[in-house]
């Protein structure tokens, strides 16, 4: 039986900005977004131009405090501590990703991703997905509401209907609430793009199944876990519960998710 998770008491601190960590990576370049300066090239997806990422500005100041707040945090830092956060920057795959992902494995998701950019031409944006049948998306492995879902999203981006600039201004619930009006995206969906897009520091995505899956096994002995004892537990990773959320899941996949 889980045994019973005290509420931590979270220590209030002032985040200073951390020095970025120097690694030596060929071709790197410093880019003017939140973040330090660029220690790694992401290798492309299908369809995608190669990218230089960066660690997020916060990501050393929240791992610092993560270790010395939670035992179990403590452990899987060191271990998986030469990753970090990226994303790919453009709000529409984001969505699109997490929208192909949904209910399936990564691996599962990685496969029907590559062949629909094999049918949009190899690169995807809102005009390309709206300009090939629905059947040709089908045949690419997406479901029928899937398909749905995925033109429902490329007209809103299309048609102009989300406020995407205003979004880095908007509060974490604010954004969500918006991203729901489009047809297939929920919470869950929501917060990918908080965490994998905007980068918010301080998501808690509690509909995720890898993240209590993640928490069972690492906080439990893999004993069946209820989001009241997730969020407990949560509790003690604030204000960082993304950057948590993401040793979580690498705790149970060394291959870090990517949207």
């Amino acid at each position: 039986m889980a045994t019973s998770v005290k509420k931590p008491v979270v220590k209030k601190t002032i985040v200073k900005k951390p020095l970025a960590r120097k690694t030596a990576v060929a071709k790197t370049f410093t880019a003017k977004t939140a973040g330090k300066e660029a220690e790694r090239a992401l290798p492309p997806n299908q369809g995608e131009s190669k990218l230089t990422v960066m660690a997020p500005e916060y990501w050393d100041q929240a791992c610092k405090e993560l270790m010395k707040n939670d035992r179990i945090l403590k452990k899987l830092i060191p271990k998986y501590g030469t990753g970090f956060l990226v994303t790919r920057g453009d709000p529409f795959t984001t969505l699109a990703r997490a929208i192909v992902g949904q209910q399936i494995s990564v691996s599962a998701a990685q496969a029907v991703w590559d062949r629909m950019l094999i049918a949009v031409g190899k690169k995807v944006s809102p005009a390309r997905i709206l300009a090939v049948t629905p059947e040709a998306l089908r045949t690419a492995g997406l479901s029928g509401r899937k398909v749905e879902y995925i033109r429902d999203l490329a007209d809103h981006f299309a048609s102009g209907r989300l406020h995407a600039k205003q979004w880095i201004d908007m509060d974490d619930e604010s954004v969500i609430r918006e991203l729901s009006t489009i047809r297939g995206i929920g919470r869950w969906t929501a917060e990918m793009f908080l965490i994998f897009n905007m980068i918010r520091p301080d998501i808690l995505p509690l509909d995720d199944i890898g993240l209590i899956k993640a928490i069972s096994l690492n906080y439990f002995s893999g004993e069946p876990v209820s989001r009241h004892e997730a969020r407990e537990v949560a509790a003690n990773w604030a204000p960082w519960r993304t950057v948590a959320t993401w040793y979580m899941w690498r705790s149970i996949d060394p291959i870090p998710v990517e949207y």
